[in-house]
């Protein structure tokens, strides 16, 4: 099964963009991002356990399926630069994917982190991964928005997504960020909703640490899923300099080369800009 999907395939989109959800997350948080981002081509991915991979096994090691993620990058018949966007969890996967992609000493175009901890704030703590039961998901969900509170009641609902979101927790929780990893070399941005009630400025503002390249921190309007109501796509599309109408043959020009001498219901996470900091 592939890793990643199309949201609207467009082979003469000068660059892919390729997006991560959250835990519990599906490439449904990204079904807008297609046709707002007409000059690349956005393809989500989807994790084990859910949508059209609901009879497979959930992953439970975070670096190990990014690293499957990446092999699947690198070997696709393509190429066309690559940008990562990951929210919440998906952030911390993008992460490792980036890794991956230019440790096998090919570039990534940008890396945009969005919700989520820098790195360094991840410990891995195999006791924590163990509390997370049913109640405590339920607890999580309910503090950072994004399910409607009546699915939460439905015993239906709750006994069909629960066991894909708790592996999610848990693969989090067991998760441990690599000290010794070197720095990135592409661009990171990292966006925070200023009412996220998880992930603070600082925390959100730390990921300036895992790129050589340059660095852009922004504070937006919301909470942990500001992206729902007011999806980045200005911001993105800038960052990656695609203007609407540059998905032509002749933006294939560049590509993803090596360097030389960056709802499911639940757990998702006006614009102006921004606050940058």
């Amino acid at each position: 099964m592939l890793w990643t999907q199309a949201v609207e395939a467009r082979p003469l989109a000068g660059r892919r963009l390729v997006c991560f959800p959250h835990a519990g997350g599906s490439p449904y948080l990204f079904r807008g991002w297609g046709g707002a981002l007409d000059a690349v081509e956005v393809r989500a991915v989807c994790y084990p356990g859910r949508a059209e991979r609901f009879g497979e096994p959930c992953a439970s090691e975070l670096t190990a399926m990014a690293r499957e993620i990446a092999r699947e990058l690198l070997s696709a018949d393509d190429a066309r630069p690559v940008a990562l966007f990951g929210h919440s969890m998906g952030a911390t996967v993008a992460y490792e994917v980036a890794r991956a992609v230019e440790g096998a000493g090919r570039a990534v175009d940008h890396l945009f982190v969005s919700g989520a901890r820098a790195p360094r704030w991840h410990v891995a703590d195999a006791a924590a991964a163990a509390t997370w039961d049913d109640a405590a998901i339920i607890a999580t969900l309910t503090e950072l928005g994004g399910t409607d509170p009546e699915l939460l009641d439905n015993p239906a609902f709750v006994d069909l997504v629960l066991p894909y979101i708790g592996a999610d927790f848990r693969m989090l929780a067991a998760y441990g960020s690599d000290p010794a990893a070197a720095p990135l070399e592409c661009p990171v941005t990292a966006l925070v909703g200023a009412g996220d009630p998880r992930v603070t400025a600082k925390e959100s503002a730390d990921w300036r640490e895992v790129t050589r390249g340059p660095f852009r921190h922004l504070t937006l309007p919301g909470g942990h899923f500001y992206l729902e109501d007011a999806p980045p796509y200005g911001i993105v599309g800038r960052a990656l300099d695609v203007p609407r109408g540059a998905g032509s043959p002749r933006a294939r020009a560049s590509s993803f080369r090596g360097r030389g001498p960056g709802r499911v219901v639940p757990v998702h996470l006006r614009q102006p800009e921004g606050q940058v900091e």
